[in-house]
């Protein structure tokens, strides 16, 4: 891989990031990933979300767009099915995804669109500086929480995996070469695929730091893992004391592109609009 070949993702804005933050990590291994899949910006579209990693839209040269607060997948999914053509990839935090978005992650689940859903996960909303979110531990301590978070955290992977996703993994910001093969494994899967992002965030979550994960994780496939045994996955994301990192779960089941024999049609954005067409008679419906 050459620099001339990342060089073609690269905007001429600077992150503004906090230094040490995992969204850099993060953001260098989603640019290894596509150069790695020799994809070039103009076949790929990035939708992204409200928060810090909705902010990675000035720094990747793709198609893209900024969608509002949780509504990363719909938007997502409606791209794709104009134009199956594109590799579509949705960025969102734990926050955007988990919390606005919880429902549209089911329900896009369900229907296996093809594709990838990238979500950092850093346990708090860090745009607004630092809140509670799904994903915060029993008793974390924040602005919205000063006695401590009371309920349980959500486990986002478990939730997909109910909801039949056909692709399940989890990442880690600090190791670079491993997340782009993760979403690597994520881009090239046909159907939804959702990867879900450990990082740290330095300056509003002390707890979940870069040296507590290196503490706790560890690498999936580097075990006897079976990753098209449903019930494997299960028990494997249920664990808590250390944490693996890897593919958890990918079945080969219809996409929703498939269903709708998509694939076989004419994209949308390539027809040609019919001139005999009038759009009086709809409008006139709404008078």
């Amino acid at each position: 891989m050459t620099d001339n070949n990342l060089s073609q993702f690269n905007t001429n804005r600077q992150p503004t990031w906090c230094p040490g933050c995992g969204n850099w990590g993060i953001l260098a291994a989603i640019k290894s990933a596509l150069v790695g899949l020799n994809l070039k910006p103009e076949e790929v579209v990035i939708v992204y979300g409200i928060g810090c990693s909705g902010n990675t839209a000035n720094w990747i040269r793709t198609y893209s767009f900024h969608s509002l607060h949780g509504r990363v997948l719909p938007v997502a999914l409606g791209i794709k099915l104009a134009n199956y053509k594109l590799k579509v990839l949705a960025i969102s935090g734990d926050g955007d995804a988990y919390a606005e978005g919880g429902n549209h992650l089911i329900q896009t689940a369900r229907t296996n669109i093809d594709l990838t859903y990238l979500v950092f996960n850093n346990h708090n909303f860090s745009l607004t500086t630092g809140q509670a979110s799904p994903t915060s531990d029993q008793g974390y301590v924040s602005k919205t929480t000063p006695f401590g978070e009371p309920n349980l955290p959500l486990n986002p992977l478990a939730l997909a995996l109910d909801s039949h996703a056909s692709f399940l993994a989890r990442g880690f910001a600090g190791d670079i070469s491993h997340l782009t093969e993760l979403i690597k494994s994520a881009i090239i899967h046909p159907g939804f695929a959702l990867v879900d992002i450990f990082q740290e965030c330095v300056t509003f979550n002390k707890i979940n730091t870069n040296r507590w994960y290196q503490e706790r994780i560890y690498k999936l496939q580097e075990t006897k893992h079976d990753v098209s045994d449903r019930q494997a996955a299960w028990l494997k994301i249920q664990e808590e004391e250390k944490l693996p990192i890897g593919i958890f779960y990918q079945k080969q089941r219809p996409t929703f592109e498939d269903k709708l024999n998509l694939n076989e049609q004419i994209p949308l954005v390539e027809q040609t609009l019919d001139q005999k067409i009038t759009v009086e008679k709809l409008i006139n419906e709404f008078k």
